[in-house]
């Protein structure tokens, strides 16, 4: 580890701060407690030598993270700082409840890092997480009012206050997940090319069905069971957009909004029946595995990966995930992906999730927090970009990433900002956070990473280059705008709590009726050619109270965005 004084120094250059010896400033805790001295807001250390502080904090843990007290981060932030962190954590798939259970319980911490509580309960409502819009300034916040002054409306609640600060992580490929992966060495040796149309598309499924009679032509798995696996999202952007699950709620609703403002419901429209009557000719033709209503990712990737390689097209945000480059390079050579596919009136569509890269809720302050200016001063840090690199691959510059590398450049071509020299690792380790905390990082920058411009795309080391340039080329030119789609993706909404009680169950049986429904008509339990079977899927709907979720949407809608 590099000497403290020169780490504070590198550190402070590169988050904007200096750090100096300035007459201090004081924090007064609540209670009358004893006022604790601070140094002048824009330098580090926070905390002076000679003074003690330490602030309690809930995060999640990660079991490639082996311990957040003793970690190297950790320790440079606290020599930077000067402020000593306690912490409270619960694993990914228990945090929400153990949160839920320690802000309930009366007892809880002075901050909550990384992940999201419900803020409409226990921040409007009972005020336990406090607002910070008075500690969101140039004087104590510099580095984020730098990357997200000109956007904190992002994070104002139903109240009009801030309670939270904003988070992200604008993944280029992630931003239109939804891909098709069709292998070409099948494509070419039945003599076809690459489908671009849904006739097309079907008439290379059925001579597949003759080239290969035992093979899939088309695999994906159930709804939620994968990462952009679920194939129907695929075909329905050659007849609507199909919207994104919902970020308000997480259900599959079907809701979108039109560019006026109008909060719908896709599985109301023609066009999604249209969508439905194809994917039942796929299925009675036998292009679509009995299987994809039931399996999910693991599943598939078995299937994919027989000795045989049965499967023509499957759905994947990243072809990686389900073939290992390593491992079986040949066939991950063979596959490539296949644009959205144009409908029969001309409609070609594939999802931009515009809105998923920022997130709010990232870090709060509770009433229990007896210096929240110190508070506030400790996570600007990582709103720099030294903090980001810091937090995510270890806090030595040289050794674990370069700033500027010379003679490099990013996945976009530019000039490279920056090079990792240590990448994540799945092993577990205890040098830096990872996917922990605060993620800072913007598309520009994410883009400005290091990457050999002639890497093989078809190798494990160019991934993120098969990703960028398949994203690029095929799928960015085809996201939603007001020139090809009449709806748009819906945000992250803020609902009151009494919102929120109100339409929980309904959005989950909404959710349920649409899946359940669709899958039917797909395979014929139900006849999507049946005008009466179709009205009977629409009052269904409709006593549901899909009605009384597009009003509670829109009234969301229009608190938020319509100012």
């Amino acid at each position: 580890m590099k000497k403290r004084t020169i780490r504070i120094m590198a550190a402070a250059m590169a988050a904007t701060m200096t750090v100096g010896s300035a007459a201090p400033v004081y924090a007064k805790k609540k209670d009358k407690e004893k006022e604790v001295k601070l140094t002048e807001a824009g330098t580090y250390p926070i905390v002076p030598e000679g003074e003690e502080l330490t602030l309690t904090c809930f995060s999640m843990s990660l079991p490639q993270v082996e311990n957040l007290e003793t970690n190297d981060f950790t320790k440079y932030l606290e020599d930077l700082t000067g402020v000593h962190i306690e912490w409270i954590t619960a694993g990914a798939n228990d945090w929400q409840e153990k949160l839920n259970m320690i802000l309930a319980s009366g007892d809880y911490p002075d901050m909550i890092l990384g992940v999201s509580p419900d803020l409409a309960k226990f921040g409007v409502q009972e005020q336990i997480i406090v607002p910070i819009d008075e500690y969101i300034n140039e004087e104590l916040m510099p580095n984020y009012m730098k990357m997200y002054g000109d956007r904190l409306d992002v994070s104002r609640e139903t109240d009009g206050q801030i309670y939270s600060l904003i988070g992200e992580n604008d993944c280029y490929h992630c931003s239109y997940g939804r891909k098709m992966w069709i292998n070409t060495k099948y494509l070419e040796e039945m003599g076809v090319e690459m489908p671009t149309t849904t006739d097309e598309f079907l008439e290379v499924c059925k001579k597949y069905k003759e080239y290969k009679p035992d093979g899939i032509p088309v695999l994906g798995t159930a709804a939620g069971k994968g990462w952009y696996t679920e194939i129907e999202d695929y075909f329905m952007g050659s007849f609507i957009l199909p919207p994104s699950t919902s970020y308000t709620l997480n259900v599959r609703d079907k809701t979108a909004v039109t560019w006026d403002g109008e909060m719908v419901c896709v599985a109301q429209d023609d066009r999604y029946r249209e969508f439905l009557k194809y994917m039942n000719t796929l299925y009675n033709e036998g292009c679509i595995y009995e299987g994809n209503f039931t399996q999910d990712e693991s599943q598939m990737s078995a299937i994919i990966n027989q000795e045989d390689a049965p499967v023509l097209a499957f759905g994947s945000g990243t072809l990686s995930n389900d073939i290992d480059p390593t491992a079986n390079p040949e066939l991950y050579a063979q596959y490539e992906a296949m644009a959205p596919l144009k409908g029969p009136d001309g409609t070609q569509l594939t999802s931009h999730f515009k809105y998923q890269s920022i997130s709010d809720g990232n870090f709060c302050i509770t009433d229990a927090c007896k210096n929240p200016e110190a508070a506030m001063r400790w996570v600007d840090f990582f709103y720099s970009e030294f903090g980001d690199l810091a937090s995510q691959y270890g806090p030595d510059e040289g050794e674990d990433w370069i700033l500027n590398p010379e003679g490099e450049f990013g996945l976009d071509g530019e000039p490279a900002k920056y090079k990792i020299l240590k990448p994540y690792s799945a092993e577990t380790q205890n040098h830096d956070w990872q996917d922990l905390g605060i993620r800072v990082a913007p598309a520009e920058y994410r883009l400005s990473a290091a990457t050999a411009q002639d890497v093989d795309v078809k190798s494990a080391d160019g991934l993120e280059k098969l990703l960028y340039d398949t994203t690029k080329e095929k799928y960015a030119p085809y996201g939603q705008t007001e020139e090809n789609s009449d709806l748009d993706v819906v945000p992250a909404l803020k609902l009151t709590s009494e919102e929120s009680t109100a339409i929980s169950t309904i959005a989950v049986e909404t959710e349920k009726l649409i899946d359940e429904t669709s899958t039917a008509f797909i395979v014929g339990a139900r006849d999507i050619n049946d005008d009466k079977d179709w009205e009977s899927f629409q009052d269904a709907l409709d006593r549901a109270g899909l009605a009384d979720l597009l009003e509670v949407y829109q009234a969301a809608y229009d608190r938020q965005m319509k100012k």
